[in-house]
């Protein structure tokens, strides 16, 4: 009787090993890496008819980006979610700024064609972001403001 016994104990403490042993393989690999992300900070002011020159986003990763216009009586914010694929194009959906006009509108589409509406970042929609090409974009003011546009473009991947 006594060897049964003891058969039992092996047998429990076997079965407990197992369940612990499998207890940690799932928890591994359950483990969740918490990346810190990297942000890109543009400024800048513009006078009618000309761009920032081109701002190059990572390619083949998410990345927002969110311009603000600060300039007094032409305000706005626009964001999108953009992917650059490597020699390729650009992608992107977003929120255009509201507009004297009308609420916010969604904004999306692809394209590696120069002059490309993205996003527009103001009240007037007279400064957007446009592609400059497969890999890069730039903030472009269009408008008629003698005083300029101002204002910061920021990229979260």
């Amino acid at each position: 009787m006594r060897r049964f016994e003891r058969g039992y104990g092996y047998a429990r403490f076997g079965l407990a090993a197992l369940v612990v042993t499998l207890t940690l393989a799932v928890m591994l690999h359950a483990i969740v890496t918490v990346k810190t992300p990297n942000a890109a900070n543009y400024s800048w002011i513009l006078n009618p008819g000309y761009g920032t020159g081109p701002i190059t986003p990572v390619d083949s990763q998410p990345v927002w980006v969110t311009g603000v216009q600060t300039t007094s009586g032409y305000r706005g914010v626009g964001r999108v979610a953009l992917l650059r694929v490597p020699s390729g194009f650009l992608v992107w959906t977003g929120l255009e700024s509201t507009c004297y006009c009308s609420p916010s509108t969604i904004t999306s589409g692809y394209s590696a064609s120069p002059g490309t509406h993205i996003v527009y970042l103001d009240w007037d929609h007279l400064v957007d972001i446009q592609v400059v090409n497969a890999d890069s974009f730039q903030v472009f003011s269009s408008g008629s403001n003698s005083a300029g546009a101002s204002g910061s473009v920021t990229l979260v991947w």
